[in-house]
């Protein structure tokens, strides 16, 4: 007769009380943590050696702007640190010219070295937005990996087959499609993994595309006699529409550094299905509330509408301070509840130079026939921006005026109105 459990013990039940928290917040939200028991046996090894975990992100640097999706391993990074353990970015000075190719179909264009560094100026300013600077610890991977012999590099690659390689998803797919795959890409998960041994990383976070890379690690450290690092993955943030992930190609993002109203705005466009989870990966609100959140979701009407209000004020609080978040709430009652304006207007997406041709904008985004019924329209006072109407005979206006905000006519049709870079 078997004398195993019932049920078999969570890895939380081997801490002791006062860990237990740092757990239940630290692997809240996580897609997987492997092995499964790895981050309860990191925290009690740091616990006990009385030491800050050192926790790895790997970054290369793109140049754009940091969305929600970006900031989902920013901000779990961010819990870790305020828990007392170390955030170790590792920014791509030698990796970023390789390209890493997680979720591409086609080989990726390697960046020059002038071009990461350009690219990695503006980036720290919005990382910082997140991360506590004194917990962090910067590494340029340019330090070892541009430095290594190739004896040594040899030595590494004899640790990974390219049958292990073929395994990963993206790689099995361009094989079978005979789609080329260079060999410094097979090249990037093995850089990725020696960036571990280097750093002695204690835990590696990454979205779910990073999960192989990151297990290459382990196989690293192990080698080379480290402890291999626990690896914590996210899942892909689902940008506004609820469908799609988060990428600005889309017109479904919502920008760090945009201001409070286009963030509170946007965040107020999220279906009911994924309020939960844009309250378990984009704010600080502890496991127990996100909870009580997704009941009020689940109860319906008015009630999951506060919800996705405490959500909208929660992210835009992060980012800009509690005074913004609630002036920005006001604003928004004063266009959309006040005015009653639809709040799942569509992105209309065009180049905007100063002045702005109003008539055309209306008939581009399908909101007037003709640049003439357009023009009557505003003369007859249906034309409002974010809820304000257009006055009699101004068909010319500033840029500035109408970029993100909502232009409508009437009470049925609106768009909200991105401008493309021109």
């Amino acid at each position: 007769m078997s004398t195993a459990p019932e049920h078999p013990a969570s890895p939380i039940d081997s801490l002791p009380a006062e860990l237990r928290p740092a757990y239940e917040v630290l692997a809240a939200g996580a897609a997987q943590i492997l092995p499964e028991n790895g981050l309860a046996e990191r925290l009690l090894a740091a616990h006990t050696e009385g030491r800050p975990l050192r926790v790895k992100l790997g970054i290369d640097p793109s140049g754009a702007d940091l969305t929600l999706g970006h900031a989902v391993v920013l901000r779990k990074l961010r819990q870790f640190q305020d828990f007392g353990h170390t955030a170790v970015l590792v920014v791509g000075g030698f990796t970023g010219q390789v390209g890493d190719p997680s979720g591409k179909t086609a080989t990726r264009s390697a960046q020059s070295a002038e071009q990461v560094i350009a690219n990695a100026r503006g980036y720290f300013d919005q990382v910082m937005r997140i991360l506590d600077p004194q917990r962090t610890e910067i590494r340029d991977n340019a330090d070892w990996l541009g430095t290594m012999s190739l004896a040594q590099l040899l030595d590494y690659t004899r640790q990974l087959t390219v049958a292990q390689l073929l395994e990963r998803d993206d790689f099995a797919k361009r094989f079978a499609a005979n789609t080329p795959i260079t060999l410094s890409e097979f090249f990037y998960p093995l850089l990725q993994g020696i960036d571990s041994v280097e750093i002695a990383a204690d835990l590696e976070l990454g979205g779910t595309d990073q999960t192989f890379n990151n297990l290459v690690g382990r196989v690293l450290q192990r080698a080379k006699g480290q402890p291999p690092q626990t690896v914590l993955t996210l899942p892909l943030l689902v940008g506004i529409d609820g469908v799609e992930k988060m990428g600005k190609s889309l017109n479904n993002f919502v920008a760090i550094t945009e201001p409070p109203d286009e963030q509170f705005g946007k965040l107020m466009r999220i279906p009911d299905s994924v309020v939960q989870l844009y309250a378990t990966l984009c704010t600080t609100l502890p496991p127990d509330q996100v909870a009580a959140l997704a009941d009020e979701v689940a109860a319906g009407g008015g009630r999951a509408n506060q919800a996705k209000r405490r959500v909208a004020r929660e992210i835009v609080t992060l980012y800009h301070g509690a005074a913004a978040a609630a002036a920005a709430e006001e604003r928004f009652n004063a266009i959309f509840r006040d005015h009653q304006l639809p709040t799942d207007a569509p992105v209309f997406a065009t180049r905007l130079t100063d002045p702005v041709h109003l008539p055309a904008v209306l008939t581009a985004a399908g909101l007037a026939e003709s640049s003439s019924a357009a023009r009557r329209l505003i003369d007859a006072g249906a034309v409002r921006i974010d809820g304000e109407p257009v006055a009699r005979g101004r068909y010319e206006l500033p840029a500035a005026e109408l970029a993100g905000r909502l232009l409508a006519v009437g009470k049925r049709k609106a768009a909200r109105i991105a401008a493309e870079p021109g």
